[in-house]
């Protein structure tokens, strides 16, 4: 069966606005106000909780105590994104058709993130599209997360699809190398904040928009079996 894994975050929907929304409330905490920028800062922002903690402590000038301070701040972060994650997310521009033309095609779709999988669930069901998606593999779904190939076999395996049969679909180097170490084809997509920056992570296809996903799914692929 032919499976299509897609990453979350800045793949399948812009989350980086109330991702820095948490981070800046951690920030705001600690007395030093709003540190990171939406739109500015969205390339930070789709890195991760931690990674938007250190750029704003970095950005204070904390010195040697930066990562216990990350250590410190992750769970408030978690707790504030948790509670307001889709006040401004949204799906990327033809999300919801290019899912629909793959079901209808016959291939299987998973979504395999580095977002706790609760929060990952929570997200997709506000979006609208979790039941359309056959796995959901998230940071904390087994004990070791992307790039370790383990987290996407799983998405794959529990969508009902087979690894040689599969692609990743992303927007970073943590899904390049996630890809690599499957040994499965990865595209990334170039409409996120780091887009002109995917080419020189030589990926399999690049992913201008989601009107081409299924042809190019197709290609890299092939039909369905008889």
């Amino acid at each position: 069966m032919r499976t299509v894994i897609f990453d979350l975050d800045g793949t399948l929907a812009d989350t980086s606005t109330d991702l820095i929304a948490a981070a800046n409330a951690c920030f705001r905490a600690m007395g030093a106000g709003d540190l990171l920028v939406p739109g500015a800062d969205a390339g930070v922002a789709l890195r991760g909780g931690k990674a938007m903690l250190r750029a704003g402590l970095t950005r204070l000038d904390r010195g040697e105590g930066i990562a216990e301070e990350v250590d410190r701040w992750y769970p408030m972060l978690l707790e504030a994104y948790d509670g307001a994650l889709d006040h401004h997310t949204v799906l990327f521009p033809g999300v919801g058709d290019a899912l629909a033309a793959l079901l209808a095609e016959g291939f299987r779709i998973g979504v395999c993130t580095n977002k706790p999988e609760r929060m990952a669930h929570k997200l997709l069901v506000s979006l609208g599209v979790r039941d359309l998606f056959g796995s959901l593999v998230g940071a904390d779904t087994l004990p070791v997360r992307k790039p370790d190939p383990a987290p996407y076999v799983a998405s794959v395996e529990r969508a009902g699809g087979a690894v040689d049969r599969s692609i990743l679909i992303g927007d970073s180097d943590t899904d390049r190398a996630t890809a690599r170490a499957a040994g499965v084809a990865c595209v990334l997509v170039t409409f996120g904040p780091s887009g002109e920056d995917m080419a020189a992570l030589e990926p399999e296809a690049l992913l201008e928009s989601f009107d081409a996903l299924p042809a190019l799914a197709r290609q890299l692929l092939g039909t369905a079996a008889p």
